[in-house]
């Protein structure tokens, strides 16, 4: 099987192609790019992906933006990221894991479901801060939706 790797950077803004992929506005990135860790994600050798993890509360760590890039999506790599990162901040003492997304994002509601989040929150009229509307389903993106899940052994 191939091995997921999470390896830390500093060069974050290299790859902002990567989180564009989960963030449709360069203006929003820039405005949270410089907070938490942020990882790149490699298949093997081979980069596949970002991760930016923020720290709301002090046994919390919230996954900010989470990128595969799209000739990787769909072979469950995405959750191997999840689990990869949960035993990460498991071991290093966090609790819980958040996770937000747009009411609008069909395919990320069922993604984080499967990958063990429940619902958290809703943070109405989050996404009509940004400059432009967008849509995705046919749905415009207006409220922020967001998961947890606990971090066990």
């Amino acid at each position: 099987m191939d091995h997921i790797h999470l390896v830390e950077t500093n060069d974050r803004r290299r790859f902002m192609a990567d989180l564009l992929l989960a963030d449709e506005s360069e203006a929003i990135i820039e405005s949270y790019i410089d907070d938490g860790l942020f990882y790149t994600i490699y298949l093997d050798d081979v980069h596949i992906g970002v991760c930016l993890f923020v720290f709301p509360e002090e046994h919390t760590v919230e996954i900010k933006n989470i990128a595969i890039q799209e000739a990787y999506q769909g072979r469950g790599l995405g959750k191997r990221v999840i689990l990869a990162a949960c035993s990460l901040f498991h071991k290093k003492g966090y609790k819980e894991m958040l996770v937000g997304t747009s009411n609008s994002s069909i395919e990320n509601l069922a993604f984080y479901q499967k990958s063990g989040f429940r619902f958290h929150e809703i943070h109405h009229d989050f996404f009509l801060k940004y400059s432009e509307p967008f849509y995705e389903n046919g749905i415009r993106g207006m409220d922020m939706i967001y998961f947890s899940r606990p971090l066990t052994p």
